[in-house]
């Protein structure tokens, strides 16, 4: 069982910024998820990459641990992003 995390200090080498959004769907939880989930109302560091799997983008919430193939990704419409904080 192969587990890792986006870091923020590896997300912030690729790009200066960190992205911070809301969870808003924490809902229908897949059977098959293995790793952190969101808790609704909660604000969390992340990243939005295209994934190259799902054909779409996907949200990683930086720091949270999760199983392979999807580790910390979630679908986008769990997410409100909020803030883009660029780091100097």
């Amino acid at each position: 069982m192969e587990v890792t995390a986006h870091t923020i200090a590896e997300a912030t080498r690729s790009a200066p910024y960190l992205d911070y959004a809301v969870c808003v769907d924490a809902d229908n939880r897949p059977l098959n998820h293995a790793g952190d989930w969101p808790v609704e109302g909660q604000t969390y560091a992340v990243r939005v990459v295209e994934s190259r799997l799902e054909g779409m983008p996907l949200l990683h919430v930086l720091e949270f641990r999760g199983e392979a193939p999807y580790y910390n990704a979630f679908a986008p419409h769990r997410f409100e992003v909020r803030h883009r904080v660029f780091l100097n």
